[in-house]
């Protein structure tokens, strides 16, 4: 059982996800709009880890060999397509209804996926840190404390990991098209499923990892066509954007040499 005095989980945002749990693989459902943003989040991230990895695009399951973290994992909707392409994947949500209709989805279509009701501080307490890609989509605008989860997330990374965040921008053009069109007008998600108040802006992100030892690049836009009914990847960030997280790569025992020489050399020391 996962607790909120082991996470920054808001146990409201939980509750309401959870009263929907059985809804996740409906297209039709209340979690269409995550199957319509799907496509363009899968491209992104595989665009990111094949760059980042150096992997070749053709194979058919590039990332065999890497592990995969994805935090908030709903109904599996990322973690499956990730399984699929090789990853190892351990999928965390703190629903246990999330879970439940996740593991039975996977278990349907023969996919082996590492499921649990948790958190990532009780993963990063237990020492299940070295994610080589962690998948941070559409979450942290849900939990209590923001700065604390991203921080969280990001120390789960593997020297020369990368992490995928993804969120909504607190703008009065995401006021009015994610909050009120979306829920209100159009009725694609459940009235009260944002709180507008708990949109993140770009630089916020960026202020609650300035201490750590990570790298954050972005924001990159998505945008949404209602001509076409898709999504795209777009210059345009004052609705929905997602952000890229690297920890540098652990140095090379080559690399440590070298550094250890130029400071004998500086009449320093390297350790």
């Amino acid at each position: 059982m996962v607790t909120a005095t082991t996470s920054s989980i808001d146990p409201a945002e939980v509750e309401r996800f959870s009263r929907i749990a059985a809804e996740w693989w409906d297209p039709a459902g209340k979690f269409a709009p995550l199957h319509r943003f799907n496509p363009v989040r899968l491209a992104f991230i595989r665009e990111q880890a094949l760059a980042r990895f150096g992997r070749e695009a053709a194979q058919r399951q590039p990332f065999e060999g890497l592990r995969l973290l994805d935090i908030g994992c709903g109904g599996g909707l990322l973690s499956e397509p990730m399984r699929r392409l090789g990853f190892s994947v351990t999928a965390v949500d703190a629903s246990e209804r999330n879970i439940a209709t996740a593991a039975a989805h996977a278990a349907e279509q023969g996919l082996v996926i590492d499921y649990r009701a948790s958190t990532a501080e009780q993963l990063l307490a237990d020492g299940e840190g070295s994610f080589d890609v962690i998948l941070n989509m559409e979450v942290i605008e849900h939990v209590a404390d923001p700065g604390e989860f991203l921080r969280t997330t990001g120390r789960l990374l593997a020297p020369g990991g990368v992490m995928v965040v993804a969120t909504l921008n607190r703008t009065l053009k995401a006021l009015a098209l994610a909050k009120f069109g979306a829920e209100y007008v159009l009725r694609w998600l459940p009235a009260g499923t944002h709180d507008w108040k708990k949109f993140l802006k770009p630089e916020e992100l960026r202020g609650f990892i300035a201490s750590e030892p990570l790298e954050i690049s972005g924001p990159f836009g998505v945008a949404y066509d209602p001509l076409t009914c898709r999504w795209s990847r777009s210059s345009d960030i004052d609705v929905n954007y997602m952000m890229v997280v690297t920890r540098a790569a652990a140095p090379t025992p080559a690399t440590s040499r070298v550094m250890r020489s130029l400071a004998r050399a500086r009449g320093g020391s390297a350790g």
